[in-house]
């Protein structure tokens, strides 16, 4: 890994109770989609016990112009500083790090199974993956409690409608009597996934999200009868 300089060039809510923070790219600095990189505020106006350093899966692709990471906005001192400091303010970033990238051998399907905002690198593989053409087919099964708590959720409708080969099976687990919803509804599940999944014994499976969603998601496809070397994990702390 290698250190950086780079400042904040821009913020947006993306959904409900969720940000995303754009960073110049530094001169040199590459990264593989599903990578993250650890990000240091520099005399922060507050900080914590937690410290001024988090790591954040980066939710910009390879081939866009700018950093992006994407985090929903807890009452930290660093999410804070993060949202009210000047935009042009120089921050520190170190990496990339992380071998949650899609796998080579495009004869293989990826399935990825994303809890709230483990879709960041979902949504940075899949973009490079349309953006690249490449061979894989994706099913993202990305679950979350209503549409408008899920980021990216449109993003990812036109991704699905752009990249053929990529299948989009978004569940809410809070929208049963909301008509409006004609996704999936309810938790992930091994019916669910064998609904929209052909042969389930053949895909490379990527799971990222809260640590405990992680953990029954392994245990399902564990107990599916899948292999668990061809099981990839990735927690996101402090979303339970």
């Amino acid at each position: 890994m290698a250190d950086y300089k780079t400042s904040l060039t821009g913020r947006e809510e993306v959904c409900f109770a969720t940000m995303s923070f754009n960073f110049e790219k530094p001169e040199g600095f590459q990264y593989k989609a599903g990578q993250h990189v650890d990000i240091t505020l520099i005399n922060p106006p507050e900080t914590d016990e937690e410290g001024n350093t988090r790591t954040y899966t980066l939710s910009s692709a390879p081939f866009e112009e700018k950093l992006t990471i994407t985090t929903r906005m807890r009452a930290t001192a660093f999410k804070r500083s993060l949202k009210t400091v000047a935009l042009g303010t120089e921050i520190e970033l170190e990496g990339p790090s992380g071998s949650f990238r899609l796998h080579k051998d495009a004869s293989k399907p990826a399935v990825f199974l994303a809890g709230g905002i483990g879709v960041t690198p979902f949504y940075s593989i899949t973009k490079q993956a349309t953006k690249d053409k490449q061979p894989h087919t994706i099913y993202l099964f990305y679950s979350d409690q209503k549409p408008e708590d899920a980021a990216f959720l449109k993003d990812l409708q036109n991704l699905e409608k752009e990249n053929r080969n990529f299948k989009l099976i978004a569940t809410m687990t809070r929208v049963k009597k909301d008509p409006s919803w004609q996704g999936e509804t309810g938790h992930i599940n091994i019916e669910m996934l064998k609904k929209h999944v052909p042969d389930p014994s053949t895909p490379i499976y990527y799971i990222a999200g809260p640590p405990r969603m992680v953990e029954a998601m392994q245990k399902m496809l564990v107990d599916g009868g899948i292999d668990e070397d061809n099981i990839r994990t990735e927690e996101f702390e402090g979303y339970d």
